[in-house]
């Protein structure tokens, strides 16, 4: 009889312990992905370039909460014909926080809040542009294996006010407001109206 319970015993602490595994989830673990954009346009001789790469890194502080920051780089390159190009070096601060909700087995649905900061300055006629905002999104995440998942997201909401302020001239300041749409710069800075953020985004992330 004492054996019978002893197993039980082992047997119940072993399926508690479990259970609070579980329970925990990611909580503790760290995880690090990255975006990446390119976008190019032509039009005869005139060609304008966009690219960004942005990594991220965070923490899940509960099982199902995450928070982050994302630091990274975009360039503006414009070439208006063989003899004459402008070039803007921007730098991407983004905090961020994530909601996570399992839809089905290694299927979850989050929704995110971040607050880009962008900053920089097109070197030619040495115009500083700035850029902040408040940025809502939702997607998926398919967790491919505990280390490494797949997500997809679009941009809910999107609000950005940009300062676009030249060497020599006025001061332009740019306010965007949009649903399920993005952001883009006045096309009085930057021709064809390029974008700085993108509403879709499909990444990879690593959990650690």
């Amino acid at each position: 009889m004492k054996k019978i319970l002893t197993l039980v015993s082992i047997a119940f602490i072993g399926l508690t312990a479990k259970a609070q595994d579980s329970n925990q989830g990611l909580k503790g673990a760290w995880f690090a992905t990255s975006q990446f954009g390119y976008q190019q346009t032509k039009t005869a001789d005139v060609k304008h370039t966009n690219l960004s790469v942005i990594p991220i890194v965070g923490t899940f502080i509960t099982p199902t909460i995450a928070v982050g920051a994302g630091l990274g780089y975009i360039n503006l390159k414009s070439d208006l014909n063989s003899n004459e190009s402008t070039k803007t070096d921007l730098i991407v601060i983004q905090p961020l926080a994530r909601k996570y909700w399992n839809v089905a087995g290694s299927l979850y649905f989050f929704g995110q809040a971040a607050l880009p900061v962008i900053t920089g300055k097109e070197k030619e006629h040495n115009t500083k542009i700035n850029q902040f905002g408040l940025s809502v999104s939702g997607g998926f995440d398919y967790f491919v294996t505990k280390n490494f998942s797949v997500e997809f997201s679009y941009d809910l909401v999107n609000f950005t006010s940009t300062t676009i302020d030249p060497e020599k001239g006025p001061k332009t300041t740019v306010t965007n407001f949009g649903l399920a749409h993005m952001a883009n710069v006045d096309s009085a800075y930057l021709a064809g109206g390029s974008s700085l953020t993108t509403p879709l985004s499909v990444g990879f992330k690593f959990i650690f």
